[in-house]
């Protein structure tokens, strides 16, 4: 099986010209060929390392003032409020509008953060699992490959407090928890690989960080939030003794399997860590924008050679270029230059962020993905060259054109596995989900009127 023929491929070294895939018959590249040379510009799939998708559905419903100091802590209260509206039949229609928005996008692997267990009131389904098969049938509805990371939820703050009424409904102890991941790792497959996330180091006290640890295969992935607030970081100070992510880093063996998302708030002896370990970083830049978190050290953290990927996290924006953008736009704000994400070997801005997020796809994700090289999926976005941005585009500036060139989507098509799933910009099945979310999104709205 071919496909994707005679195309410019990029890969983290540069365009490789005129190839086309064999695929086995998982959707694996088994060889890369030379097929002559056309005008088409093939960019492997992005994945997408941190994703709430219930969020979706309440973006822009958060943005009326309630108090003049609003924060991500009163953002937290509007979370919980809609939270309280979704039940499994539901939130299986809100990701598959998501994940539509996703692959037309250019995300082809979602990590979902998923802490949306139990009924409303706490109590769980007849099927425990019944919240997360959702989201694995919303991915198999759009053909997005998915890492579904369970989230393990037990305190309501670092002093061990019992969970909030309103956060009922993402607790588990630990036994339960475990069953929850061992039910589901049976769904695993090409397009589905079960991980671990731990909520944050104030809502898992640490003995049973330790435990979970212990019990997942050495394979899972596992992801975690941390230090994305300063109040997080001085209440970790105060009860575990040290900044959060220093006390991780002392705590556990994190490594190539360990994602750490947001990060925000490092001291230098925080980012060396990091970037020693192996671990990469889940940057969620519009939402760390839209939620005030701060901004990520991005221009330390490269200098100390660290590994990092971006995340769409609440989801008010699905855009990988949006993302990449305001990463790099962010730091320009802040110390006033030009051209911060380059390192002494790659002086463009655009395949600097593409190396970075293509070569932590994997590890981040679990699945063969971010390189289009023998052994991995054949995850992969053609370029829309016939737009006018990519007018005269040479091999140098392609990547920079696509990423840095207006507001138009180039992602003419999406693959995911050797199926091409979006075809001119559009889902194949984007009407008929878009119906079913409108319809999912009157109900649950309809409830307060």
């Amino acid at each position: 099986m071919t496909t994707i023929p005679n195309a410019r491929i990029w890969h983290p070294d540069g365009w490789h010209h005129g190839t086309k895939f064999q695929l086995d018959l998982h959707g694996r590249i088994e060889q890369a060929r030379n097929g002559g040379s056309i005008n088409q510009r093939v960019v492997p799939g992005i994945a997408n390392l941190h994703s709430h998708a219930f969020q979706r559905a309440m973006a822009g419903m958060a943005e009326r003032q309630e108090h003049a100091q609003d924060s991500f802590w009163s953002w937290r209260e509007a979370m919980y409020r809609f939270a309280q509206r979704l039940d499994p039949d539901s939130l299986r229609a809100v990701a598959a509008q998501l994940y539509v928005e996703m692959l037309e996008a250019g995300y082809t692997t979602v990590c979902e953060f998923h802490y949306l267990h139990h009924a409303p009131d706490g109590r769980p389904y007849d099927d425990p699992a019944a919240m997360s098969r959702a989201l694995i049938a919303a991915a198999n509805d759009t053909g997005i490959r998915l890492t579904l990371l369970p989230v393990l939820y037990m305190a309501s703050g670092f002093d061990g407090g019992t969970l909030e009424a309103r956060q009922k409904r993402f607790g588990h102890d630990l036994d339960a928890y475990l069953q929850l991941l061992e039910r589901l790792r049976a769904e695993q497959g090409d397009m589905v690989r079960i991980g671990c996330a731990l909520h944050s180091l104030r809502a898992v006290p640490a003995d049973a960080m330790r435990e979970v640890l212990e019990a997942l295969p050495e394979d899972s992935p596992v992801h975690i939030h941390i230090a994305e607030q300063v109040a997080e970081v001085e209440q970790c100070l105060e009860h575990r003794g040290a900044r959060p992510v220093q006390w991780l880093l002392d705590n556990a063996q994190v490594d190539a399997r360990w994602t750490l998302v947001h990060a925000t708030h490092l001291d230098d002896a925080e980012l060396a860590g990091i970037a020693r370990s192996g671990a990469t970083v889940a940057i969620c830049p519009s939402t760390e924008a839209n939620l005030g978190d701060g901004l990520f050290r991005l221009g330390d953290y490269l200098a100390a050679g660290g590994r990092w990927g971006i995340g769409s996290d609440s989801n008010s924006s699905v855009s990988p270029v949006e993302e990449l953008r305001w990463l790099e736009y962010g730091q320009r704000l802040a110390t006033r230059r030009r051209n911060i994400a380059v390192t002494p070997d790659s002086p463009s801005v655009g395949e600097t962020l593409l190396r970075a997020v293509a070569t932590s796809a994997a590890d981040s994700s679990g699945h063969g993905v971010g390189t289009l090289v023998p052994g991995h999926y054949a995850d992969a976005l053609v370029l829309d060259v016939a737009a006018p941005h990519f007018a005269g585009a040479s091999d140098e500036d392609a990547i920079d054109r696509w990423l840095f060139s207006g507001n138009r989507n180039l992602v003419r098509e999406t693959w995911v596995g050797g199926r091409c799933l979006v075809e001119k910009g559009r889902h194949l099945r984007a009407d008929s989900i878009a119906t079913a979310y409108g319809s999912a999104l009157d109900r649950m709205l309809s409830e307060d009127s």
